[in-house]
Protein backbone atom coordinates (compact mmCIF):
# COMPACT_ATOMS: atom_id res chain seq x y z
CA UNK A 1 0.00 0.00 0.00
CA UNK A 2 2.87 2.16 0.81
CA UNK A 3 4.02 1.48 -2.96
CA UNK A 4 0.84 3.16 -4.10
CA UNK A 5 0.96 6.04 -2.01
CA UNK A 6 4.02 6.80 -3.50
CA UNK A 7 4.00 6.26 -6.95
CA UNK A 8 0.27 8.48 -6.48
CA UNK A 9 2.18 11.21 -4.78
CA UNK A 10 5.25 11.41 -7.51
CA UNK A 11 2.85 10.85 -10.15
CA UNK A 12 -0.36 13.35 -9.70
CA UNK A 13 -0.17 14.89 -5.75
CA UNK A 14 3.15 16.76 -6.19
CA UNK A 15 3.17 17.99 -9.99
CA UNK A 16 -0.54 19.12 -9.15
CA UNK A 17 0.60 21.13 -6.35
CA UNK A 18 3.60 22.31 -7.65
CA UNK A 19 1.82 23.48 -10.77
CA UNK A 20 -0.99 25.32 -8.87
CA UNK A 21 1.30 27.01 -6.84
CA UNK A 22 3.30 27.97 -9.57
CA UNK A 23 0.40 29.28 -11.57
CA UNK A 24 -0.68 31.10 -8.41
CA UNK A 25 2.58 32.98 -7.87
CA UNK A 26 3.00 34.37 -11.16
CA UNK A 27 -0.55 35.14 -12.16
CA UNK A 28 -1.18 38.69 -11.83
CA UNK A 29 -3.25 39.49 -8.39
CA UNK A 30 -2.34 35.83 -7.34
CA UNK A 31 -6.22 34.87 -7.72
CA UNK A 32 -6.40 31.13 -6.65
CA UNK A 33 -9.93 30.61 -8.32
CA UNK A 34 -7.78 31.87 -11.72
CA UNK A 35 -4.81 29.49 -10.74
CA UNK A 36 -7.40 26.52 -10.45
CA UNK A 37 -8.81 27.59 -13.72
CA UNK A 38 -5.48 28.03 -15.72
CA UNK A 39 -4.36 24.89 -14.26
CA UNK A 40 -7.08 22.98 -15.49
CA UNK A 41 -7.04 24.17 -18.89
CA UNK A 42 -3.20 22.76 -18.72
CA UNK A 43 -4.67 19.49 -17.64
CA UNK A 44 -7.25 19.87 -20.32
CA UNK A 45 -4.58 20.75 -23.14
CA UNK A 46 -2.23 17.24 -21.73
CA UNK A 47 -5.74 15.29 -22.11
CA UNK A 48 -7.18 16.57 -25.25
CA UNK A 49 -6.06 13.74 -27.23
CA UNK A 50 -7.61 11.21 -25.48
CA UNK A 51 -10.91 13.58 -24.45
CA UNK A 52 -11.01 14.02 -28.81
CA UNK A 53 -10.84 10.52 -29.27
CA UNK A 54 -13.75 10.16 -26.52
CA UNK A 55 -15.91 12.47 -28.22
CA UNK A 56 -15.93 11.25 -31.68
CA UNK A 57 -16.36 7.54 -30.26
CA UNK A 58 -19.46 8.34 -27.93
CA UNK A 59 -20.96 10.48 -30.93
CA UNK A 60 -20.41 7.50 -33.58
CA UNK A 61 -22.03 5.38 -30.93
CA UNK A 62 -24.70 7.53 -30.96
CA UNK A 63 -25.22 8.02 -34.56
CA UNK A 64 -24.82 4.04 -34.78
CA UNK A 65 -28.33 3.12 -32.36
CA UNK A 66 -30.94 3.03 -34.99
CA UNK A 67 -28.03 -0.10 -36.31
CA UNK A 68 -27.61 -1.32 -33.00
CA UNK A 69 -31.83 -2.03 -32.99
CA UNK A 70 -31.69 -3.71 -35.68
CA UNK A 71 -29.77 -5.77 -34.81
CA UNK A 72 -31.17 -6.15 -30.71
CA UNK A 73 -35.13 -6.21 -33.08
CA UNK A 74 -33.49 -9.14 -35.45
CA UNK A 75 -31.94 -11.42 -32.71
CA UNK A 76 -34.19 -10.55 -29.72
CA UNK A 77 -34.42 -13.87 -28.76
CA UNK A 78 -31.13 -15.30 -29.33
CA UNK A 79 -28.80 -13.67 -27.02
CA UNK A 80 -25.45 -15.16 -28.46
CA UNK A 81 -25.70 -14.39 -31.88
CA UNK A 82 -27.48 -10.49 -31.06
CA UNK A 83 -23.79 -10.48 -29.38
CA UNK A 84 -21.94 -11.66 -32.17
CA UNK A 85 -23.61 -9.32 -34.41
CA UNK A 86 -23.36 -6.27 -32.09
CA UNK A 87 -19.48 -7.24 -32.04
CA UNK A 88 -19.42 -7.32 -35.71
CA UNK A 89 -21.31 -4.09 -36.35
CA UNK A 90 -18.78 -2.58 -33.80
CA UNK A 91 -16.04 -3.87 -36.00
CA UNK A 92 -17.69 -2.44 -39.35
CA UNK A 93 -18.18 0.60 -38.30
CA UNK A 94 -14.61 0.63 -36.33
CA UNK A 95 -16.85 2.16 -33.17
CA UNK A 96 -15.12 0.86 -29.50
CA UNK A 97 -18.27 0.95 -27.35
CA UNK A 98 -15.56 0.98 -24.45
CA UNK A 99 -13.49 4.42 -25.13
CA UNK A 100 -15.99 6.93 -23.98
CA UNK A 101 -15.13 5.57 -20.41
CA UNK A 102 -11.18 6.11 -20.59
CA UNK A 103 -11.72 9.86 -20.33
CA UNK A 104 -13.60 9.20 -16.47
CA UNK A 105 -11.56 6.30 -15.57
CA UNK A 106 -8.37 9.13 -16.19
CA UNK A 107 -10.09 11.83 -14.43
CA UNK A 108 -11.17 9.97 -11.19
CA UNK A 109 -7.00 9.59 -9.77
CA UNK A 110 -7.14 13.14 -11.02
CA UNK A 111 -10.10 14.57 -8.64
CA UNK A 112 -8.72 12.70 -5.80
CA UNK A 113 -5.55 14.24 -6.20
CA UNK A 114 -7.06 17.66 -7.01
CA UNK A 115 -9.01 17.06 -3.54
CA UNK A 116 -5.79 16.35 -1.69
CA UNK A 117 -4.79 19.70 -2.91
CA UNK A 118 -7.29 21.51 -2.50
CA UNK A 119 -7.90 20.20 1.27
CA UNK A 120 -4.25 19.44 2.55
CA UNK A 121 -2.07 20.97 -0.15
CA UNK A 122 -1.39 24.29 1.06
CA UNK A 123 -0.78 23.63 5.07
CA UNK A 124 2.80 24.03 6.26
CA UNK A 125 3.74 20.44 7.02
CA UNK A 126 3.08 20.28 3.04
CA UNK A 127 6.30 21.61 1.66
CA UNK A 128 8.12 18.79 1.92
CA UNK A 129 6.26 17.62 -1.18
CA UNK A 130 7.45 21.32 -3.04
CA UNK A 131 9.95 21.23 -5.30
CA UNK A 132 13.17 23.05 -4.87
CA UNK A 133 12.41 25.91 -7.67
CA UNK A 134 9.12 26.19 -6.34
CA UNK A 135 8.33 28.97 -3.90
CA UNK A 136 6.87 29.12 -0.69
CA UNK A 137 3.71 30.66 -0.41
CA UNK A 138 2.10 28.96 2.90
CA UNK A 139 1.77 32.14 4.77
CA UNK A 140 0.40 35.10 2.42
CA UNK A 141 -2.29 32.41 0.72
CA UNK A 142 -5.70 33.05 0.55
CA UNK A 143 -8.20 30.26 -1.16
CA UNK A 144 -10.68 33.15 -2.29
CA UNK A 145 -12.59 33.08 -5.49
CA UNK A 146 -15.42 35.70 -6.29
CA UNK A 147 -15.41 36.08 -2.36
CA UNK A 148 -15.61 32.49 -1.27
CA UNK A 149 -13.01 30.33 0.17
CA UNK A 150 -12.26 27.09 -1.63
CA UNK A 151 -11.34 25.33 0.43
CA UNK A 152 -15.11 24.80 1.82
CA UNK A 153 -18.00 23.03 -0.19
CA UNK A 154 -20.52 25.71 -1.66
CA UNK A 155 -23.77 25.26 -3.29
CA UNK A 156 -24.26 27.37 -5.76
CA UNK A 157 -20.66 26.03 -7.46
CA UNK A 158 -21.86 22.51 -6.93
CA UNK A 159 -25.60 23.50 -8.67
CA UNK A 160 -23.64 25.00 -11.54
CA UNK A 161 -21.28 21.88 -12.37
CA UNK A 162 -24.37 19.57 -12.08
CA UNK A 163 -26.06 22.10 -14.75
CA UNK A 164 -22.98 22.37 -16.88
CA UNK A 165 -22.75 17.94 -16.67
CA UNK A 166 -26.18 18.28 -18.12
CA UNK A 167 -25.66 20.76 -21.28
CA UNK A 168 -22.26 18.47 -22.01
CA UNK A 169 -23.96 15.10 -22.00
CA UNK A 170 -26.98 16.75 -23.57
CA UNK A 171 -24.98 17.88 -26.57
CA UNK A 172 -24.01 14.20 -27.56
CA UNK A 173 -27.34 12.10 -26.70
CA UNK A 174 -28.99 10.99 -29.82
CA UNK A 175 -32.14 13.28 -30.77
CA UNK A 176 -33.67 10.06 -32.34
CA UNK A 177 -36.79 9.21 -30.85
CA UNK A 178 -37.50 5.87 -29.46
CA UNK A 179 -41.40 4.39 -29.77
CA UNK A 180 -42.87 2.61 -27.48
CA UNK A 181 -44.54 -1.01 -28.02
CA UNK A 182 -47.45 0.15 -25.94
CA UNK A 183 -48.86 3.64 -25.87
CA UNK A 184 -47.96 5.50 -22.71
CA UNK A 185 -45.20 2.98 -22.08
CA UNK A 186 -41.44 4.32 -22.56
CA UNK A 187 -39.21 2.20 -24.79
CA UNK A 188 -36.29 0.32 -22.58
CA UNK A 189 -33.68 2.37 -24.99
CA UNK A 190 -35.27 5.66 -24.51
CA UNK A 191 -35.42 5.34 -20.54
CA UNK A 192 -31.87 4.07 -20.14
CA UNK A 193 -30.82 7.35 -22.67
CA UNK A 194 -32.78 9.85 -20.20
CA UNK A 195 -31.70 7.90 -17.03
CA UNK A 196 -27.65 8.58 -17.93
CA UNK A 197 -28.42 12.14 -18.91
CA UNK A 198 -30.49 12.58 -15.52
CA UNK A 199 -28.20 10.46 -13.67
CA UNK A 200 -24.47 12.07 -14.26
CA UNK A 201 -25.62 15.77 -13.23
CA UNK A 202 -27.04 14.63 -10.03
CA UNK A 203 -24.36 12.34 -9.40
CA UNK A 204 -22.43 15.19 -10.33
CA UNK A 205 -24.10 17.60 -7.46
CA UNK A 206 -24.61 15.28 -5.02
CA UNK A 207 -20.49 14.21 -5.13
CA UNK A 208 -19.34 18.18 -4.87
CA UNK A 209 -21.76 19.51 -2.20
CA UNK A 210 -19.22 17.44 -0.19
CA UNK A 211 -15.99 18.26 -1.77
CA UNK A 212 -14.31 21.85 -1.53
CA UNK A 213 -15.68 23.98 -3.70
CA UNK A 214 -12.25 24.15 -5.17
CA UNK A 215 -13.01 20.88 -6.87
CA UNK A 216 -16.09 22.28 -8.28
CA UNK A 217 -14.59 24.89 -9.70
CA UNK A 218 -12.28 22.33 -11.76
CA UNK A 219 -15.27 20.77 -12.49
CA UNK A 220 -17.15 23.65 -14.21
CA UNK A 221 -13.89 24.41 -15.99
CA UNK A 222 -13.55 21.16 -17.47
CA UNK A 223 -17.08 21.05 -18.69
CA UNK A 224 -17.17 24.52 -20.24
CA UNK A 225 -13.52 22.97 -22.23
CA UNK A 226 -15.45 19.90 -22.83
CA UNK A 227 -18.42 21.28 -24.52
CA UNK A 228 -16.26 23.88 -26.11
CA UNK A 229 -14.67 20.67 -27.76
CA UNK A 230 -18.04 19.29 -28.35
CA UNK A 231 -19.08 21.69 -30.32
CA UNK A 232 -16.10 22.19 -32.39
CA UNK A 233 -16.33 18.70 -33.09
CA UNK A 234 -20.00 18.68 -34.20
CA UNK A 235 -20.01 21.87 -36.24
CA UNK A 236 -16.88 20.20 -38.41
CA UNK A 237 -18.94 16.71 -38.77
CA UNK A 238 -22.01 19.05 -39.63
CA UNK A 239 -20.04 20.69 -42.26
CA UNK A 240 -18.10 17.65 -43.63
CA UNK A 241 -21.97 15.81 -44.13
CA UNK A 242 -23.39 19.00 -45.78
CA UNK A 243 -20.72 19.55 -47.99
CA UNK A 244 -20.80 15.36 -48.90
CA UNK A 245 -24.63 15.96 -49.80
CA UNK A 246 -23.92 18.67 -52.12
CA UNK A 247 -21.05 17.00 -53.64
CA UNK A 248 -23.58 13.87 -54.10
CA UNK A 249 -26.05 16.34 -55.60
CA UNK A 250 -24.07 17.48 -58.23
Amino acid sequence: MAFFIEAFNIILYRPILNALILIYHYLPGQNFGLAIIALTFLIKLLLFPITQKAIVSQKALADLQPKIKEVQKKYKKEKDKQARAMMELYRKEKVNPLSGCLPLLIQMPILIALFQVFSRGFEPDQVVHLYEFVPRLYEQFQPLFLGINLRYPNLVFAVIAGLFQFLQTKMLTPKTKIKAKKPGKVGFGQAIQKQMLYFFPFFTFIILIRLPSAVALYWITVSLFSMGQQYIFLQRKKRAKQKKEDYDKR
